[in-house]
């Protein structure tokens, strides 16, 4: 019995069972099965030409966002939580958008549950936010929520978090990498204490990145976190130019060394 006991875990690994999204909106609360989701009248077979968590083409049934989120307007603000503490910051104009990149939530169907994400890992379901032609609206890799379980409106970060905000004096340079943080770091990681994320370390409390990594090897982690300091556990993705162009990327690195200065 204990020898098959390592079999039977990688067999439920890559099971999916019906789960439950949770929407909250300022309309009301509401509750979607698996089964109501891939029943849902605009849900169809969609083709995911390069994606992020898979590393390849995919095919899922999904349904767009957009008909999801009943009285959303343009200019709200969401947020999609993932199972394990992931939280994306997501402006609602680039979920309801019909031209250039379009967002979907892809449900995870028991009877062909998608494949483990790596070896001893679960699979990307039940719910995972995918988007077709990310690239004609600069989409990052933190904007594809995998294994999501919320999707909730909030007000923007600057309103719930004040202590992210860089000092009024701040340069453009910094305000500009402020928006950089709350687009590609925010998901995973809080600063000064402040964000939803439980699933990285805060990048201000107790140190600085800026203040123990010199700026060469602070860019080449963000670049490709494995080439700097390689584990199997490393899950920070790495961010390439056609994601965080250089420019993006010194106004981020100019963000965190003001805020550096700003502990709180």
């Amino acid at each position: 019995m204990n020898a098959l006991a390592p079999l039977l875990a990688l067999f439920l690994l890559g099971t999916a069972q019906a789960a439950e999204l949770h929407i909250q909106l300022g309309s009301g609360e509401r509750t979607w099965q698996t089964a109501e989701l891939l029943a849902h009248p605009q849900a169809q077979s969609v083709e995911i030409a390069e994606d992020v968590s898979y590393k390849r083409a995919m095919r899922y049934r999904a349904v767009p966002l957009s008909a999801l989120l009943d009285g959303i307007a343009p200019g709200d603000h969401l947020q999609a939580v993932a199972l394990d503490g992931f939280a994306a910051e997501l402006p609602a104009a680039s979920l309801l958008a019909s031209q250039g990149a379009k967002a979907w939530l892809a449900v995870e169907d028991p009877a062909q549950p998608w494949p483990p994400l790596g070896q001893g890992k679960p699979s990307a379901g039940p719910f995972y936010l995918v988007w077709t032609d990310p690239a004609a609206s600069q989409i990052g890799p933190e904007q594809w929520p995998f294994q999501v379980s919320r999707i909730r409106q909030l007000a923007p970060v600057a309103q719930r978090f004040p202590a992210l905000l860089p000092a009024a004096e701040a340069s453009a340079e910094v305000q500009a990498g402020f928006a950089q943080f709350q687009k590609h770091c925010l998901a995973c990681h809080r600063l000064n204490g402040a964000g939803d994320s439980a699933f990285g370390p805060d990048l201000n409390i107790p140190h600085n990145p800026t203040e123990y990594l010199g700026e060469a090897f602070l860019r080449l982690y963000i670049r490709d976190p494995q080439s700097l300091r390689k584990w199997p556990q490393g899950r920070m993705p790495g961010f390439s130019a056609a994601v965080l162009s250089e420019r993006e990327l010194s106004e981020l690195l100019g963000y965190l060394q003001h805020m550096a200065k700003h502990r709180r």
